[in-house]
């Protein structure tokens, strides 16, 4: 008899069992016969008795009393048989866990975005994906653009949503370029109105966006080429913060439609202007880095949103 506290040893010493060396044997002693175990497995009573033969010869040692008429497990198979049924425990956990990963069901993705993103857009779609995709965690981060830029490129983050133009190399990006809106209260005077102009504009207070924003620097130039004044007594960082801004003083600002559009229950509403002012969008990931089956799920899901929002 082989020393019990070795057993570990002793297995790693000899040839690989393999996992169908382990599942006859199972099967032998849980059935109780090599016939019985034979229409389990779904295999010949000659194959099970080869298949337990080989495994009797890597060990070193016999698994099974054989006589006339008699057919029992030896002690050594009886204590063989708790590691055996683990590891059959252990193999199909991985297959489940495997199957989980390729059809998407476990992992994790991360998303950084900027702040506007952050609040109103994101989670939203987060949520929508969790129902689907229960078995994944999801990590939302808060930067600016060129610091989501450089997480994305370094590896830290799996999808970045930024304004363009996208700032550092190695990036794949793929790019949305968005009509932006007027926003203003509901009891706004300009609620009447199906689309607003420049000259609606004129002597009202105006809310822009801070940063030298490409958005603010297309409402510059409109308003401008119409010789159309507002008054700019407030700024923000983020367009976000310009609805919230609106929302309490009854300012205007155009904005991304994202966040124009997005419904608040705030008392503010959104109304095409022209002519054209775009905000444009880049989701981004890294170009030489493969993307995981559920960070794959996730863009797809993000481009959809967007999608609904530039059609609406």
């Amino acid at each position: 008899m082989i020393c019990l506290c070795s057993l570990q040893q002793f297995l790693d010493s000899i040839m690989p069992i393999t996992h169908r060396h382990m599942k006859v044997f199972s099967a032998v002693i849980e059935a109780g016969s090599v016939s019985r175990a034979a229409t389990r497995l779904n295999l010949t009573q000659p194959a099970v008795s080869i298949a337990l033969s080989n495994l009797e010869a890597e060990l070193g040692f016999s698994l099974f009393h054989r006589s006339k008429g008699f057919f029992a497990p030896t002690t050594e198979a009886l204590h063989l048989h708790g590691e055996v049924a683990q590891s059959l425990l252990a193999f199909a956990r991985m297959n489940q866990r495997a199957e989980e990963i390729r059809s998407g069901a476990v992992g994790a993705v991360s998303i950084a975005a900027n702040g506007a993103l952050a609040i109103n857009f994101l989670p939203k779609v987060i949520a929508a994906f969790q129902v689907e995709n229960p078995g994944l965690s999801v990590e939302l981060k808060v930067h600016s653009s060129r610091q989501i830029a450089s997480l994305v490129s370094g590896g830290q983050v799996d999808i970045g949503l930024i304004d363009t133009p996208v700032p550092v190399a190695g990036l794949k990006a793929e790019v949305f370029r968005l009509k932006c809106v007027c926003i203003m209260r509901n009891d706004d005077p300009l609620r009447k109105v199906s689309v607003v102009r420049p000259d609606d504009l004129s002597g009202r207070s105006f809310i822009g966006i801070t940063g030298d924003h490409t958005v603010d620097r297309q409402v510059d130039s409109v308003l401008s080429q119409a010789k159309i004044d507002v008054k700019r007594s407030v700024s923000s960082a983020y367009f976000a913060i310009a609805r919230n801004l609106v929302a309490a003083g009854g300012s205007l600002s155009i904005i991304d439609p994202i966040n124009g559009k997005a419904h608040l229950s705030d008392g503010v509403l959104w109304k095409p202007f022209e002519p054209k002012v775009e905000h444009e969008l880049a989701i981004i990931v890294a170009r030489e880095r493969p993307t995981s089956r559920s960070t794959d799920t996730m863009f797809k899901m993000i481009k959809a949103a967007i999608g609904q929002v530039c059609s609406a």
